[in-house]
């Protein structure tokens, strides 16, 4: 939607007060909208914290679609800074339940029954709240199951929808108009969140989600809830209603067997990311579940990633570098997984990667913090411009997130040894015969059909050379900006120029004494300096405006 539409939207100037109430006048006045000085006055701006903790204050008063925003860039320690990241991480989105008559109409619009059709018994009061659903308890009168109803809330998806909008408009006029920040690369972010964020609101994905891991998991004692596909829709997700209570509300003081969970859980994360390539992207406490015979149940399968064979190869390369402490082995394996912005200077990686793992590896074992260390190693590079592909940052971030829950649990959990272990055993797995004579396999059948399409291909840039067909094209990029200012100022100086010829033919005029009169002086004439006065005062004050003279 272009920007001049969307700023026209009541939503949109909510966002413009809550920057400007939260002190960030400097990112409004580079939107350079219309009207701004009048919302400045009327709005009172809040300074006395952090900058961190003000972004993280505007993202909870614009609601769901900034709350999941942030809680996606909490996910991307690869470009936002540990301190931004921590504060994200502490964004909330309980908010106050829905009506149940409103609720209700949800229900019997996805199921297109009646609520007594489907349920015997429907809990009017809620499990659960969140920013884009919530949890009731029922019982299936066909199948006479207890099940969790998550419900999406009503209108939720239409306002995403315009708060996204919103948020591409912004951050395309932020990409143009800021240097510092065209490094984050604002809208392809947008776009990562708007694709992630849709996708969190098909409950039918979800329960796919819940399929897949559930195939993965048949040999893990750690639980995830059947979700039953024939009565979810894109609005609803009905599925197994499980016993317990989270990890999050409890005294973990008070668990019986708190090594035992933290060690389910911390594997049950290592296997999802290295084995299956399938993971949940954000296993905290208040998404995991103590059963009441001590089990681990995974909830909320909305935000998942996924790893190709490739992806989980190199992965496998970097932890192995890291358990081993090889600096050259760590810098190889991040440069095959990133995407660079420039050359690298990697012996200067190589050594701050070392600086890195002999920092960490001073402390004793025990206390060795992976995930720390990973985000640091992520930092890093943000620092050399390096980008990692979104999988495998989110992998990061749920490795870091699944390291700490188990240390909630069990702090004294020997973390780096447990990791170890499952590392070497997997990197050593793929020593064995049958897995090089696979690889080895794969590697001729791609070169057999390299070597029989590559004449063909040869043979066409011939036959286009031949005949004239052949052409180079060029792309320019990043010169949006320029195109801009070129404009501007072309318009500027037309503009300059009719001004100036209105004014020399009024002159010409007036020295005429050509009737009608008007002050005494012929009115032609008079009506073209007016004109040319009222121009040459707006193309001033456009200027002024601006602040580019």
């Amino acid at each position: 939607m272009e920007f001049r539409a969307i700023a026209r939207l009541g939503r949109f100037k909510d966002v413009i007060a809550s920057l400007l109430r939260h002190g960030f006048d400097d990112l409004v006045q580079r939107l350079d909208l219309p009207g701004m000085d009048l919302v400045r006055k009327w709005t009172h701006s809040d300074t006395h914290v952090g900058t961190y903790e003000r972004i993280r204050h505007v993202l909870e008063d614009l609601g769901p679609t900034f709350v999941k925003f942030g809680q996606i860039m909490s996910l991307r320690p690869d470009l936002l800074p540990p301190p931004l990241i921590e504060e994200l991480s502490r964004l909330q989105d309980d908010v106050a339940t829905e009506e149940f008559s409103a609720i209700q109409q949800v229900v019997e619009r996805e199921l297109g029954r009646p609520l007594k059709e489907v349920f015997t018994i429907f809990d009017v009061t809620p499990l659960a709240g969140a920013s884009l659903s919530q949890v009731h308890r029922g019982v299936l009168r066909k199948e006479g199951w207890i099940v969790s109803v998550k419900i999406q809330r009503p209108g939720i998806r239409k306002k995403i929808r315009t708060d996204l909008d919103i948020l591409a408009a912004i951050a395309h006029r932020l990409h143009e108009r800021s240097e510092e920040l065209r490094f984050y690369d604002l809208p392809n972010l947008v776009r990562v969140t708007r694709r992630n964020l849709l996708r969190e609101l098909d409950f039918k994905r979800e329960a796919r989600n819940m399929k897949i891991a559930r195939s993965y998991a048949f040999d893990n004692p750690i639980h995830i809830p059947e979700p039953y596909e024939d009565y979810c829709t894109e609005g609803l997700l009905i599925m197994e209603y499980v016993q317990g209570t989270k990890l999050k509300d409890m005294d973990h003081s008070q668990l019986s067997e708190p090594q035992a969970l933290a060690k389910q859980g911390l594997h049950t994360a290592i296997k999802q990311i290295l084995e299956d390539g399938f993971f949940h992207a954000d296993p905290h406490p208040g998404n995991m579940l103590i059963m009441d015979d001590n089990r681990l149940c995974l909830l909320d399968w909305g935000m998942v990633g996924r790893l190709t064979e490739r992806n989980q190869r190199d992965l496998l390369d970097l932890l192995t570098a890291v358990v081993d402490r090889d600096s050259h082995g760590l810098a190889h394996a991040l440069l095959q997984m990133s995407q660079g912005t420039r050359t690298i200077d990697l012996q200067a990686l190589e050594r701050d990667l070392l600086e890195a793992l002999d920092t960490y590896y001073a402390v004793p074992l025990k206390d060795l913090n992976i995930g720390q260390l990973l985000l640091l190693i992520t930092g890093l590079l943000r620092e050399y411009q390096l980008k990692l592909p979104s999988d495998l940052v989110i992998m990061i971030k749920s490795l870091v997130t699944a390291e700490g829950t188990a240390r909630l649990i069990y702090p004294e959990l020997d973390v780096f040894t447990e990791a170890r272990g499952y590392v070497r055993r997997l990197a050593f797995k793929r020593l064995e015969p049958r897995a090089l004579w696979l690889r080895f396999r794969n590697t001729l059948s791609y070169l057999f059909f390299l070597q029989r399409d590559i004449p063909e291909r040869l043979s066409q840039i011939v036959n286009k050379m031949e005949s004239g067909e052949l052409s180079i094209r060029f792309v320019h990029e990043n010169l949006k900006g320029l195109r801009m200012t070129i404009e501007n100022a072309s318009s500027r100086m037309a503009f300059s120029i009719i001004i100036a010829a209105l004014i020399i033919g009024s002159s010409m005029i007036i020295t005429t004494g050509i009737g009608p009169l008007l002050f005494g002086f012929p009115a032609l004439g008079v009506v073209g300096y007016i004109i040319s006065g009222l121009l040459g005062l707006w193309l001033i004050f456009n200027i002024i405006r601006a602040r580019r003279y």
